[in-house]
């Protein structure tokens, strides 16, 4: 199950961080000016999810970096075209004479479009562009644990919107049967993921094709969380939304204008509370947050957005 957690206070930009049950690295998604966000945080962290390089969804990748020099391990960041450049020119803004080959290794993920997907190094002390492939998938990024899937929204640029997927689980209960556990439990479950139902397993020196033991296997359904940053709050980028998080858990959703202050939200390409609220809504979201609001907001202003928010969301019936 996912366990998101916001690291940035009211007032600062953006920034989630993205942990599981029973599984030790950290996901950080924006590099928003976050002071929640601690060195072990980064440190922890395997992979980054950036919607956009506006300078609220990005100035804080330079103190992640701070913290990661170091670690010894390749950090994965995922965002939209020019990613790679900006994070070159970013990190060689400073001065590396000192560094350990080995320090850090970034593999930079750069969305072109809705199925292409450019895959670049970074290595220090020089951080020269080492070109891996540009392969064709909706999946940006995958584990053992979950995978995750993007859309693009219009934000004037495109703004990478992210769909958390944990994989299903499954456990055999052997109290519907007479059998008794073994090495057999294993190929079954392989089985069952891979569909491979004509698979023999032998049981205790008898013969079963594996479709004869699936009604032992009992499926948890994995989690979903959903990412969804600025955005015009238009049919296009709603259309698109509704396509990739129906059904979705929990998503968090900017929210950054209120209802009073939709034309500046249309001017300015974001979406504002009754447009996330009703979307939320019309996506059948289990529970949504809304998120990253106008830094022009006091507190006062922020409780509207919210109530606006929630009203759209649960409408009184």
């Amino acid at each position: 199950m996912f366990k998101p957690e916001l690291k940035s206070k009211v007032g600062e930009d953006i920034s989630i961080l993205l942990q599981l049950d029973n599984h030790a690295p950290s996901y950080i998604c924006e590099c928003g000016d976050a002071s929640l966000l601690t060195v072990k945080d980064c440190q922890n962290t395997e992979a980054i999810f950036v919607s956009h390089t506006h300078i609220d969804h990005f100035i804080h990748f330079d103190t992640i970096l701070r913290h990661q020099i170091g670690v010894g391990k390749r950090v994965v960041i995922c965002g939209p075209a020019p990613l790679i450049e900006q994070a070159q020119a970013k990190i060689k803004g400073y001065t590396w004479n000192l560094i350990d080959a080995k320090a850090i290794e970034y593999e930079i993920r750069e969305i072109i479009d809705a199925q292409t997907i450019r895959k670049c190094v970074l290595r220090p002390p020089f951080w020269h562009i080492e070109e891996v492939e540009t392969l064709q998938s909706a999946v940006i990024y995958s584990n053992e644990r979950f995978s995750v899937q993007f859309t693009a929204l219009d934000h004037k640029i495109p703004s990478i919107a992210y769909l958390f997927r944990e994989k299903d689980s499954y456990n055999i209960d052997l109290s519907q049967s007479e059998l008794k556990g073994g090495n057999w439990v294993k190929i079954l479950k392989n089985a069952f993921e891979t569909q491979s139902e004509n698979t023999e397993i032998d049981v205790a020196g008898k013969t079963y094709k594996a479709r004869e033991l699936f009604y032992l296997i009992n499926t948890k359904k994995g989690d979903t969380l959903g990412i969804i940053m600025d955005h015009a709050a238009h049919e296009a980028n709603h259309t698109k939304i509704k396509a990739l998080f129906s059904g979705c858990q929990k998503v968090f959703i900017e929210c950054f204008y209120k209802a009073s202050d939709k034309e500046s939200a249309q001017q300015n390409f974001h979406s504002y509370s009754e447009q996330s609220g009703k979307i939320m809504r019309e996506c059948g979201v289990k529970e949504a947050i809304p998120v990253h609001f106008s830094r022009k907001y006091d507190e006062n202003d922020i409780a509207e957005i919210v109530a606006e928010f929630n009203a759209s969301f649960s409408p009184a019936i």
